[in-house]
């Protein structure tokens, strides 16, 4: 309990020494669809400057002499493109805090080139803090019930209709941590499970919702819930900008469990 009473207080002074920026920096923006102008908007609000917004129809301008002179980009784009655009900052040495997701087979690719080239790049799969606190209470609720295997365990994510990548990458993230603590489970599949090493990931695309994700472990008697609800992207906007002031200036592969020492 004092463990948990502390990391809380941790956090709560992660967030409030957050509000006042010591360094003004210059951001480049790669992907400029909603989540792009939020944060745009977030950074502006932050005291930072925008020198560079490049999206699909100005790609020439990574060239540019703006784009180079940024102290870091943000990426938010698509599966598609985001390993191109990473690369297109690592050509001009500009680290880039990374929120695409579905590229994750390239990965380990993208890390050695982060390693061997003395690059940056922060990536996370959810950039909201609320989120990384989900992330860290879900493999603890998992190491507890890896301790009763009467309980199955299923999640369901749901995204608006414009999302691409199904599951989420953040639902991939909760996997994982499901996997690392919960011994019967070491493989995720879509939808429904056949064997019992797999873990079911219901995919939802409804309306505008920012995202919904949640693990429900079953029993014969009961059920434990637990679900994170973002209710905009703002959450997600200001934890990139966050990142984007914690990465400039460093070197290597970063993500929130640096970001927030936990």
């Amino acid at each position: 309990m004092i463990l948990c009473k502390n990391k809380f207080r941790f956090f709560c002074n992660f967030v409030a020494n957050y509000i006042l920026i010591i360094n003004r920096m210059k951001i480049a923006l790669i992907g400029y669809g909603k989540m792009g102008q939020t944060i745009d908007k977030i950074a502006r609000e932050r005291g930072h400057e925008i020198v560079s917004i490049i999206d699909i129809n100005n790609l020439e301008d990574f060239d540019s002499e703006l784009f180079k002179s940024a102290d870091v980009a943000i990426e938010f784009t698509s599966p598609e493109v985001a390993v191109a655009n990473i690369r297109s900052c690592f050509k001009t040495n500009i680290p880039v805090v990374c929120g695409s997701t579905g590229w994750h087979e390239f990965m380990p690719e993208i890390r050695k080139e982060v390693e061997e080239g003395g690059k940056t790049l922060f990536w996370s799969s959810n950039f909201s803090l609320g989120m990384n606190l989900f992330f860290a209470l879900n493999k603890y609720l998992a190491r507890l019930m890896n301790q009763f295997p009467d309980y199955g365990v299923e999640m369901t994510e749901v995204h608006h209709t414009q999302k691409l990548d199904a599951p989420s990458g953040t639902a991939i993230t909760l996997a994982e941590g499901i996997f690392e603590n919960l011994e019967r489970k070491n493989r995720w599949v879509k939808e429904r499970e056949e064997n019992p090493d797999e873990l079911a990931i219901k995919s939802i695309r409804e309306g505008t919702v920012p995202g919904i994700h949640t693990i429900r472990y079953e029993s014969d008697v009961d059920h434990i819930t637990i679900t994170h609800d973002a209710k905009s992207r703002q959450g997600l906007a200001l934890g990139a900008v966050i990142a984007a002031e914690f990465t400039a200036g460093k070197k290597g592969m970063l993500g929130m469990a640096d970001l927030l020492k936990i």
